[in-house]
């Protein structure tokens, strides 16, 4: 594949979410994968973190202990490794080979769900076009393998250079998705 996997790394609220965004707005492209989404705060002070189809429009998505990976605050998290290793794998498995797989975002939290991280791995590998959001954490041994991960290209995105990585992003995204077509998606997940 001439094209590669774009993944956009960035502190918190640099602009990783809406760049995606962005790009996906440019497309026809059915789009598959995965978003994460955190919620406000209960009045404990707690943020609970939900998984969802990355097709899900905003108002279609739910809120419910079988798609929650995870709960915390300031003071720790619980994990939900099943969800990762159930939903997650589902979002990432059986789809069409002529869209786009979103992967927003990637970080600590799934780092120890084995089904789901050999999955992201193997949709990395397959020839797919990505679009993902990888947490800049270094110290956590999948983000660092999922950084570095050979069809991929990374951009590192900062309030400063926003229109920048857009312009480098849409056109790679562009070009992947051109050859993507003339190799007619060969590839199968």
């Amino acid at each position: 594949m001439t094209g590669k996997n774009i993944l956009i790394t960035g502190g918190f609220g640099a602009g990783k979410s809406t760049l995606i965004r962005r790009l996906l707005e440019q497309t026809d492209r059915p789009v598959w994968g995965f978003v994460t989404e955190k919620a406000p705060a209960d009045e404990r002070g707690l943020h609970s973190i939900y998984i969802h189809p990355a097709a899900q429009t905003a108002g279609e998505r739910v809120y419910t202990a079988e798609n929650r990976v995870g709960i915390g605050n300031t003071e720790g998290q619980k994990v939900y490794l099943n969800v990762f290793n159930s939903l997650g794998v589902q979002f990432l498995s059986g789809f069409p080979q002529d869209g786009i797989v979103v992967m927003d975002e990637l970080g600590f939290m799934e780092a120890r769900a084995d089904r789901f991280t050999r999955k992201v791995l193997e949709v990395l590998d397959s020839g797919i076009p990505v679009l993902a959001a990888v947490r800049a954490q270094r110290g956590v041994p999948f983000l660092n393998q999922v950084r570095r991960h050979p069809k991929s290209a990374l951009f590192t995105i900062i309030p400063g250079n926003r229109s920048a990585i857009f312009a480098m992003t849409g056109a790679l995204l562009r070009q992947t998705l051109h050859a993507a077509q003339q190799e007619g998606y060969t590839c199968q997940i």
